[in-house]
């Protein structure tokens, strides 16, 4: 079963009111399995086949927080096939829900072998960017029925283009699921996903009021559109999915491990809630967007996607959207607070004096967000959020005054300060059109690098740093450690290494190349211990992760002895046979000597 928890502005909200009167009683929890899907932006898609997240109950929520099941088994999924990042950082039900996992394919051949076959089909469909690559199986898991089905709802034409491109795995995925009973993996801890549910629900309703309340948005129920948020710690916390299907906008999220602050990144969702809020505000207002055409010329050189160079609606929205989250934004130091006892106009002076020193302070960041938006190629910012000083200051509202805000644009000056504005090379990814970049390495991951290229001592470097950070990937660094002592010739103190990466880690990969490695240094040992070095062999296949170098390697070692690349050889040569060709007189060697010209 599923917790779902709702946001409803019918039942549970009053504008204007403290938080604590936002959500009352009437707000229960309730069971639902949710998928979702996606698209470009907000059309009239009534004639179009709705996915299960999108099927709404009349006077329902329209803005919901929700787990999923689908989207859980492909993230388990993406997990067991070597999907690690930001590991260190993600909250710790995700580590419960991989040891679990790799005891139950630890336990049976059977399930690692379809565990192989899934495996070797995510790795055929790789993505060289890590928002693409995940991104692709968020966008299935969006539209698939509950396990044990996991089936699509809706027709292969109608699956958005990456979800249709990987919709193969679904028969593997399947029988991964049901080879190590993920559903019953899921139902040992959903009461984790339910606290962390419920760890989100309280900060995002904060984030939808006082958005409402400084859009002067009106209340409403579900009216045919939805804001929807789905929580999957199985995904890294610094990755955030976004999708915009018809009229419903799902943004996918991770919390983190933090005890202090958002668990989750509230700032991206809360500019997907503004696009949800705005967009159809902007669009109802398309025969304005003909004399804004103009300033698209001025963008052509900004490092923005085509999307954005292409469409003024949609550079339009994103710049205003950039201006209210100026206008709105709150620099990190405190708030002076008034003193609540004042006998006289002195008692006054220190508040007034820290409260100027504040706001003179938030109002030189903003501007400086603004100068920042505008390098990167939202030219229109300053413009919206000079306006919306204005609104402000006249208690209007958005949806009241973004016609006269469209239509008094002085087109002809942005279009000229845009051409005047000297631009960055690149901008921040978006999550509703994930970069292209590759994923920066950290942490291990670079460690690897740095071991790949022969840097031991960089390599060196991370890994102590890593075995002495409390919560650190301690398994790994040891491992990483073990296989530097190799290259600096010290196999003992490697042996050691390996023996105490078996104790540290629960990792698959780690764990399996530690026993090939002890099984490498049983074979060089003088004399050889076949016996223990096959017996390492033979765990590291038990353990082994999905990958096909870990599986070569430990069937390898099984089948004959480790040799070294630099050292041939030479088992079937007798002793004696050395020797047969040794002169102690070095006569037949002088013989052949000549000296070099």
């Amino acid at each position: 079963m599923k917790l779902r928890v709702l946001i409803s502005w019918a039942g549970c909200f009053v504008a204007g009111v403290a938080l604590a009167a936002a959500l009352t009683a009437d707000c229960k929890a309730q069971s639902s399995s949710s998928s979702a899907p996606e698209g470009n932006r907000a059309v009239d898609t009534s004639k179009e086949p709705r996915p299960r997240a999108a099927q709404i109950e009349a006077g329902g929520a329209a803005v919901t927080l929700e787990d999923s099941e689908p989207l859980f088994d492909l993230a388990a999924a993406l997990n067991a096939c070597g999907y690690d990042a930001d590991l260190n950082t993600s909250a710790p039900v995700r580590a419960k829900v991989r040891a679990d996992m790799n005891e139950a394919l630890q336990a049976s051949e059977a399930a690692r072998s379809t565990r192989d076959a899934l495996c070797a089909y995510i790795t055929k469909h790789h993505a060289n960017d890590l928002g693409l690559d995940v991104g692709q199986y968020v966008s299935l898991a969006l539209y698939l029925s509950p396990p044990p089905e996991l089936e699509p709802n809706v027709s292969e034409l109608d699956l958005p283009p990456q979800a249709a491109a990987v919709v193969n795995v679904l028969p593997l995925l399947r029988n991964f699921v049901e080879a190590i009973n993920l559903h019953l993996i899921w139902v040992q801890h959903h009461a984790e996903y339910e606290t962390l549910l419920r760890r989100v629900h309280d900060p995002m309703t904060q984030m939808i009021l006082n958005t409402n309340i400084y859009l002067h948005q009106p209340v409403s129920s579900y009216d045919g559109r939805r804001f929807l948020v789905l929580i999957e710690p199985m995904l890294s916390p610094n990755l955030t999915n976004a999708r915009i299907y018809g009229t419903d906008y799902i943004t996918i999220t991770s919390p983190d491990n933090q005890p202090d602050g958002d668990p989750v990144r509230m700032d991206e969702i809360r500019h997907i809630y503004l696009h949800y809020v705005i967009e159809p505000m902007v669009y109802s207002h398309n025969s304005a967007m003909e004399r804004i055409q103009p300033m698209l010329r001025g963008v052509q050189d900004a490092p923005l996607e085509f999307f954005y160079k292409s469409d003024v609606e949609a550079l339009l929205t994103e710049c205003l959207i950039k201006a209210i989250e100026a206008r709105t934004f709150v620099i990190a130091a405190p708030v002076p607070h008034k003193p609540t006892v004042i006998h006289s106009r002195a008692d006054e002076e220190p508040y007034e004096t820290a409260m100027a020193a504040y706001n003179s302070e938030t109002a030189l960041e903003r501007l400086r967000i603004v100068s920042s938006d505008e390098r990167q190629g939202w030219t229109m910012t300053g413009y919206f959020y000079r306006v919306l000083e204005q609104i402000e200051k006249a208690g209007e509202g958005l949806r009241d005054q973004i016609a006269p805000m469209i239509y008094g644009m002085d087109v002809g000056g942005e279009e000229r300060h845009a051409r005047q504005t000297i631009f960055v090379k690149e901008v921040p990814a978006d999550p509703l059109r994930p970069s292209t970049r590759q994923r920066t390495l950290q942490g291990m991951d670079l460690a690897e690098l740095d071991l790949v290229k022969g840097d031991a001592d960089a390599a060196t470097d991370l890994a102590n740093k890593e075995m002495q950070a409390p919560n650190g990937d301690h398994g790994r660094a040891q491992y990483i450690l073990a296989r530097i002592d190799l290259m600096h010739g010290e196999p003992e103190k490697a042996q050691e290494g390996f023996q105490s990466t078996l104790k540290l880690s629960k990792d698959p990969r780690t764990l399996a190349w530690s026993h090939i490695y002890l099984g490498r240094l049983y074979d060089m040992m003088i004399p050889p211990d076949r016996a223990r070095a096959v017996a390492e062999y033979k765990t590291a296949l038990e353990v082994r992760d999905s990958r096909p170098d870990t599986r070569t390697a430990a069937e390898a070692g099984v089948a004959r002895p480790f040799v070294p690349p630099n050292r041939p050889a030479q088992a079937s040569q007798k002793p004696e046979e050395d020797d047969k060709d040794f002169d102690p007189t070095g006569k037949k060697e002088k013989e052949q000597y000549t000296p070099p010209k």
